[in-house]
């Protein structure tokens, strides 16, 4: 019986309610037609970063990573680009491993950049260039540490 009578209350007022606009308001209003010398793309207005501006990042932001996570989450966002670090910026990140004392993390930057060269020549380069900075921190290649796989 109220779950009736509150229906017929809310049809009423539904039926009866007038719509809060007028219609002489309504019809006055139109939308503008759109510009099209307004609008401006964005999303290319931001400064493209050199190859130099990019190490010169990256250099800094494994200088200033100061645990674990920060290392990784540096490795990943410098690996996540569409180019292959340079040795100044690879050798930083095996300083900041060696700081933080992960291994393991040291051995997956060579595997991740096994990964990111485009052939074993640029490889064997990158691992040539980095071959002090390997005996000096003691990392072994998974290569190395795995010759069955």
């Amino acid at each position: 019986m109220f779950a009736h009578s509150i229906r017929s209350v809310l049809r009423t007022s539904v039926v009866s309610s007038r719509p809060l606009v007028s219609r002489a308001v309504y019809n006055n209003v139109r939308p503008q037609p759109l510009q099209l010398s307004l609008i401006k793309r964005n999303y290319s207005a931001h400064h493209e970063e050199t190859f130099e501006e990019f190490t010169t990042r990256y250099e800094k932001e494994f200088d200033e990573a100061y645990d674990l996570f920060e290392v990784q989450r540096v490795l990943n966002n410098c690996f996540s680009y569409d180019l292959v670090p340079a040795p100044a910026v690879i050798e930083k990140a095996l300083r900041a491993c060696r700081r933080v004392n992960d291994y393991a993390t040291a051995v997956r930057v060579f595997e991740g950049l096994k990964h990111k060269v485009e052939n074993s020549q640029q490889y064997e380069a990158y691992l040539e260039e980095l071959k002090d900075v390997r005996e000096e921190l003691g990392i072994d290649l998974r290569e190395e540490l795995f010759p069955d796989v």
